[in-house]
């Protein structure tokens, strides 16, 4: 029905949250959307996002998803009542969370999306 939304915060729309906030959060935006979407610092960004905009949340017959992902993310950035530093300070959680994540055992389907992102190690070649 709504052709942008999709079912969380996707990683397309993180170039478009750019000119939102201040110079730190700009360079942040700047250098995570120039990653590979399998990136541990953009898998933390959606994360991060996720969280802000109640993701889990949003219903396609909802208002929200009506606006579609990245207008609904705009929103969120634009709204977000804290200075910018608390902003990174919840990426840099959320790329904490990610990173511990990876370290675990991950099942074969999780480790093949990883693997381009992560670098080779040699405990991970055994």
């Amino acid at each position: 029905m709504y052709p942008d939304s999709e079912i969380l915060f996707p990683p397309r729309c993180i170039e478009q949250l750019a000119d939102l906030r201040g110079p730190k959060w700009q360079d942040l935006v700047r250098r995570v959307s120039d990653l590979p979407h399998n990136h541990e610092d953009v898998l933390a960004f959606s994360l991060m996002m996720i969280r802000l905009g109640s993701c889990l949340t949003c219903d396609l017959d909802s208002y929200r998803a009506s606006l579609g992902c990245c207008t609904c993310a705009r929103r969120t950035i634009s709204g977000y009542k804290e200075d910018d530093s608390s902003l990174l300070e919840l990426f840099d959680k959320s790329l904490v969370e990610v990173r511990a994540f990876i370290e675990k055992q991950q099942p074969l389907s999780v480790s093949l999306m990883l693997e381009e992102a992560l670098p080779v190690t040699s405990d991970r070649l055994m």
